[in-house]
């Protein structure tokens, strides 16, 4: 019997969440290790073996190997699939969001959905909080301006960029970014969930 790729992570996590919907996408076997990170778990002696960086996700392949850092781990896992570009500009534009994904993205929308979902907004880190509006509204209204005339956000089809994308926007609002004010990026949202093999985040 084939041994399954194994995902160690917290499903709450977006950055975990991209690796749940690209192997429910792409039917990929696998089993999920839970990790908690607020309790300690990425710093443990075992966890820092598969990745010295303390962070999750980590994908442990069959042979022993690991993948760390979540966008390189959903392209290693679409590589060859209709999800990663094979023409090399589109490639690289898929890279390019994930790119801002994880620079002018997550750092705003992913922070501050952390701070007031998980940490419930304590009164030492509201300034903060309040910090991370207008960066993660500038990056909404950058998606909202792409997807307003295409359907995706590379090659008018379903890639790993917007999975990287979708996996925090969907829930920006428990970081407090009202959606309303992005109908494109609503709509796109919705396009995402109608694919037959989505899986949500819980």
């Amino acid at each position: 019997m084939e041994v399954a790729m194994k995902v160690y992570g917290d499903i709450r996590s977006g950055n975990c969440y991209k690796l749940k919907l690209v192997m429910s996408i792409l039917e990929i076997p696998h089993s999920w290790v839970v990790v908690d990170i607020l309790s300690g778990e990425t710093k443990a002696t075992e966890f820092l073996a598969l990745n010295p960086n303390g962070k999750i996700p980590v994908l442990e392949l069959p042979d022993g190997r690991c993948l760390s850092e979540s966008n390189a781990i959903v392209n290693y896992l679409a590589a060859g699939s209709e999800l990663l570009p094979t023409d090399y500009f589109e490639l690289a534009k898929v890279q390019q969001w994930q790119f801002f994904e994880q620079y002018s993205h997550e750092p705003f929308i992913a922070v501050a959905r952390f701070i007031a979902k998980f940490l419930q907004l304590p009164d030492e880190r509201r300034d903060e909080y309040e910090s991370k509006q207008n960066g993660g509204h500038k990056a909404l209204a950058i998606m909202e301006e792409q997807l307003a005339h295409e359907e995706y956000l590379v090659g008018g089809r379903l890639s790993t960029a917007d999975i990287s994308l979708y996996a925090y926007t969907h829930v920006a609002d428990e970081g407090g970014f009202d959606l309303a004010q992005y109908p494109a990026v609503q709509r796109w949202l919705a396009r995402i969930k109608k694919h037959p093999n989505y899986a949500g985040m819980t």
